[in-house]
């Protein structure tokens, strides 16, 4: 089978002009994880039959597959076309060429992300505190509340002693009943620093009146410091934000260039063929299951943001979130609108037939091709949760040699 090809400075050129396009490692996860161009998405070749349809939902979008030697492009390109999708090239001389055009790579999974949380932290000066510090106050017995803003299953798995799980989406919605009083310091932690940051930023950037602070390098800062994590906690947050919130989380919406749509809207957006849309409810999994509108895929607005080449690989396409109370929603969509894309909210929706149904969940890789991360298992090594984050300091000085990202911070 003959699959057209285009040469990395084609490809480059289409991402600084926003155009659509897919551009896709065909490796498994632990082998794109040692390095791949900042808004590359990783579809490995025996996934494809597994995944594509989800992630791209528009089947003539400009997909460029490449692979490092590997003899996967031929392979994909006949599983994509038994799919039928039309508009499939491969990207000439794979990854290795796009390095030696002197184009940047970029290590782990869900880099641009990460490389976007540590601008936020440059641009803004996102308060943190050290581990020793936090232990410090908890051993004193502060007025602190320690806020797990990562899946409840990983703060499940291991958690600061004490901590609460509010997952990222949910601050805004959840501080005011997880911190009622103002003169509360909340410490918001995640398992590295992405999520903190992003969630420390959350809250700042809607006004709660407590100070707010990240747990500075998460659970990993926390066990280099070699203090003891917590098991089997339980914990979670309830829902308890003020009118003041929402109307804070809308304007924040909108200072990030978010645009409000309504469902006569939607109906237009999703009839134009020629660009790519995907629909997301970014509330809890139980929410969604008990009913959602039609069409959108469950997705916690904490995780798209970290997530986002996972469940948008289609880079250029727009992006429209619902949610019944607004707030997750509108401070999602903020981040998203940050990161360069174009993120609509949509009002209302809600008061006609909704569907019941389990949130969709794609099979997860085979533990043999799965990326490690530092931070997992009984054993997981100091020496590579150092070097991860070490790694993540970089990401700034990454994004100015790369110079493709667009990302801006309000």
């Amino acid at each position: 089978m003959t699959v057209s090809s285009v040469t990395p400075s084609q490809v480059r050129s289409a991402l600084l002009l926003r155009d659509e396009i897919a551009l896709l490692d065909l490796r498994h996860e632990a082998a794109f994880a040692t390095g791949h161009p900042l808004f590359a998405a990783n579809m490995a070749a025996d996934r494809i039959a597994l995944e594509a349809q989800i992630r791209l939902p528009r089947k003539d979008v400009p997909i460029v597959v490449y692979d490092a030697g590997d003899d996967l492009v031929v392979t994909a390109a006949k599983a994509f076309a038994a799919l039928g999708y039309t508009n499939v090239r491969v990207l000439q001389g794979g990854v290795k060429a796009w390095q030696d055009a002197g184009y940047e790579l970029f290590q782990d999974v869900n880099s641009y992300a990460k490389a976007f949380g540590e601008l936020v932290e440059a641009r803004r000066h996102t308060p943190s505190l050290a581990a020793d510090e936090v232990a410090a106050l908890i051993a004193s017995g502060a007025n602190i509340a320690i806020l797990d803003v990562r899946r409840f299953d990983e703060y499940a798995n291991m958690n600061i002693p004490g901590s609460v799980s509010v997952p990222g989406a949910e601050l805004v919605l959840r501080a005011g009943r997880a911190a009622p009083d103002p003169k509360t310091t909340i410490v918001i932690n995640c398992a590295g620093r992405t999520r903190s940051i992003i969630g420390t930023q959350s809250l700042i950037n809607a006004g709660v009146p407590n100070k707010v602070v990240a747990l500075r390098n998460g659970t990993m800062g926390w066990t280099l410091a070699k203090h003891s994590l917590e098991h089997g906690a339980d914990r979670r947050g309830a829902i308890g934000a003020s009118e003041m919130a929402s109307a804070n989380a809308r304007d924040v919406a909108y200072r990030a260039g978010v645009r409000r749509i309504g469902v006569d809207d939607l109906a237009g957006l999703q009839t134009r063929r020629d660009r790519t849309l995907y629909r997301f409810d970014v509330r809890d999994a139980e929410e969604h299951a008990a009913g959602h509108i039609a069409g959108f895929r469950h997705y916690p607005g904490g995780q798209l943001v970290q997530e986002i080449d996972m469940a948008a690989p289609v880079r250029g396409a727009r992006i429209v979130l619902t949610d019944n109370l607004g707030i997750r929603a509108d401070m999602t969509a903020s981040w998203l609108a940050q990161m360069g894309w174009a993120a609509y909210v949509l009002d209302g929706g809600y008061d006609g037939e909704l569907e019941v149904k389990a949130p969709l969940v794609l099979p997860r890789p085979d533990p043999a091709h799965r990326y490690p991360r530092p931070y997992e298992g009984s054993g997981a090594s100091l020496a590579k949760m150092q070097a991860y984050l070490d790694w993540e300091f970089g990401l700034v000085e990454q994004l100015r040699r790369d110079g493709t990202h667009g990302f801006f911070v309000i």
